[in-house]
């Protein structure tokens, strides 16, 4: 029986989803910034930590917008890293997701603006027909 929010590659969702918990205990300082700032922002939608999608754990997940928030720390500058974030994203967007990402230093310096941004992204994609 599928559960409806399992996202995560069945054979592979417990695995993932012991990550997950071991990354939502283990925050970076930025997610934890983001993560009180959705919360505090964002009363009547709901967020996910470190969420499982595919064989991939997104930072931050609105499954009700399909909406995955990536916060990256320097390594993600890697050419290396630069690729595999490309592959990530390119299967999210497969499976239905719109990716955005910030930066650590975004996150840290101007997290109103990070908001602002994750707002424009939910409210332009309401339809107010």
């Amino acid at each position: 029986m599928k559960i409806e929010h399992e996202t995560a590659a069945p054979d592979r969702y417990g695995l993932l989803k012991e990550f997950a918990r071991k990354n939502r205990r283990e925050m970076t300082l930025s997610e934890t910034t983001l993560w009180n700032a959705l919360r505090n922002e964002f009363r009547s939608i709901k967020f996910r930590r470190q969420h499982p999608i595919g064989d991939y754990i997104a930072d931050f997940l609105c499954l009700s917008e399909k909406l995955v928030i990536e916060v990256d720390g320097g390594y993600h500058n890697e050419p290396q890293q630069q690729q595999e974030d490309q592959w990530r994203t390119e299967f999210l967007k497969s499976k239905g997701y719109k990716v955005i990402r910030f930066t650590n230093e975004e996150v840290d310096t101007n997290v109103k603006g990070v908001i602002s941004r994750i707002k424009e992204e939910l409210f332009n994609n309401i339809d107010y027909e």
